[in-house]
């Protein structure tokens, strides 16, 4: 089953100049939010929890995100401090 999130709240930019289609962001997104068609990557979900590993992991550097601004930074809070996460939204709505 695939999460999702709020529509157009998180950080993830993908440049279509930049991406050499190397599918390396498909093999380490843990919530499969990329797709490679026609030989550029894609975001096709609304899943990104902004950890950045796609980023970080991009030969490219085609991927942009803020990790740690968004679902997955409230998330390892909650976990660590043993609390609901709460998001660092800024608009008032949250993940």
């Amino acid at each position: 089953m695939k999460h999702k999130y709020l529509k157009n709240v998180t950080t993830l930019r993908l440049s279509q100049e930049k991406c050499i289609g190397c599918g390396i962001c498909m093999n380490v997104c843990p919530h499969r939010v990329f797709e490679v068609v026609g030989g550029k990557a894609q975001i096709t979900s609304e899943a990104c929890i902004e950890c950045g590993a796609c980023a970080l992991n991009c030969p490219a550097s085609a991927i942009e995100v803020e990790p740690g601004v968004g679902c997955a930074a409230a998330i390892i809070r909650g976990w660590l401090t043993k609390s609901e996460p709460i998001c660092d939204c800024t608009g008032g709505d949250c993940c």
